[in-house]
């Protein structure tokens, strides 16, 4: 009140401090650093950082220097890193400036019908571009659009994306990425060039995790690189996360063997003799108690079924003809547990062929 009676001067002197007060509450000092998934945070920024893909980095390298590319298709298992390095390349053609405007990326996530390529990817391939950058470099004349997961699109949105494949080929380039090519229709094959992404050795990927490790000052055993590498077969993204979750639950401590195989899930191989034991006891209510445990103690059948697999198939005491028998059985529970059959059904099941052929020869 007393303010309002001196006048606008008493308002006006107050209303700038009120204002710096809040222009410096609101500027990032003193905020710490937003905590980023390791995957991303060490995700390749170049071509060259992309690991083990010789072939598919060679014929990107010339591309580069020439700012010239075709139609892309990149596919292999999850993980090798294919838009890795497709997002790599584009940071490199555009530099950080022109990335967010000449490339679209649409994921599985995204609605991906033969609406959005007739409307959105059609729109967005239509568009012209200058081969001017910023810092002066050459740019190419066109735009990538990235389909990532594209074995997911439907047939006829895979069909209405070939007429624009084609159609715009002056200002736009397709990068199509998939696990399956097989899924993939045959007009858009034939119109791009197809790299296969291998899984990465198991030397590669060991590099890689000590690599990591050390940058982030991560205490871990060679048992527990091992076992990162053994359980993501031959999968990148699924080692750096494994071994991001270990070392948020040791708390600085030094990552083992035992907490890399509590984080993966996988069954302990005590556990795995137990249930073979039970098999060859020829006790049904035994084998029945081991079951019920091993479901009660939140195991996924799914990855039992292929540690057994690995199991049956070194076991000397088996002929090729019984394990050939008990092979046959694990690939029909794995097909019925992937349809989403009962898990406790399959493993009795499943077990019930293995008591079998294993009490055949005692």
């Amino acid at each position: 009140m007393q303010a309002f009676l001196k006048g606008p001067s008493a308002i006006s002197t107050k209303a700038p401090a009120a204002k710096e007060r809040g222009a410096a509450g609101g500027s990032g000092e003193g905020k710490r650093p937003r905590p980023v998934p390791w995957v991303e945070k060490y995700r390749p920024k170049c071509v060259d950082e992309v690991a083990f893909q010789e072939e598919v980095v060679a014929v990107l390298k010339k591309s580069l220097e020439g700012a010239d590319l075709p139609n892309l298709l990149f596919y292999g298992p999850p993980g090798t890193g294919k838009t890795s390095t497709i997002l790599a390349l584009a940071r490199e053609l555009y530099g950080p400036e022109l990335f967010r405007q000449r490339v679209l990326e649409l994921n599985a996530s995204d609605e991906r019908g033969i609406q959005v390529i007739r409307e959105k990817v059609k729109a967005f391939a239509q568009l012209t571009v200058s081969g001017n950058r910023p810092d002066g470099k050459i740019c190419p004349p066109f735009k990538i659009v990235i389909l990532d997961e594209a074995d997911s699109m439907t047939s006829a949105a895979q069909a209405a994306l070939r007429r624009t494949m084609e159609r715009e080929s002056k200002t736009t380039r397709f990068c199509l990425i998939c696990n399956y090519i097989s899924r993939i229709i045959e007009p858009l094959t034939s119109r791009c060039s197809k790299f296969r992404f291998k899984p990465l050795t198991d030397k590669i990927q060991r590099q890689r995790l000590l690599t990591l490790s050390e940058k982030e000052n991560v205490k871990v055993s060679n048992e527990a690189i091992s076992c990162l590498v053994q359980v993501s077969e031959g999968d990148l993204r699924k080692a750096i996360t494994f071994l991001q979750s270990a070392t948020r639950l040791t708390g600085g401590k030094e990552i083992t063997e035992k907490i890399v195989t509590e984080i993966a899930g996988i069954v302990p191989k005590e556990t795995i003799d137990g249930l073979l034991s039970a098999c060859q006891s020829g006790s049904f209510e035994k084998l029945e108690t081991v079951a019920k445990n091993l479901i009660n103690e939140g195991y996924a059948v799914a990855l039992l079924v292929n540690q057994l697999h690995d199991d049956i198939v070194e076991r000397e005491d088996l002929t090729d003809k019984q394990k050939s028998i008990i092979a046959e059985k694990l690939a029909e529970v794995d097909k019925c547990l992937t349809d989403g059959a009962d898990e406790y059904l399959q493993l009795i099941s499943l077990c019930a062929i293995v008591m079998q052929q294993l009490t055949q020869n005692s």
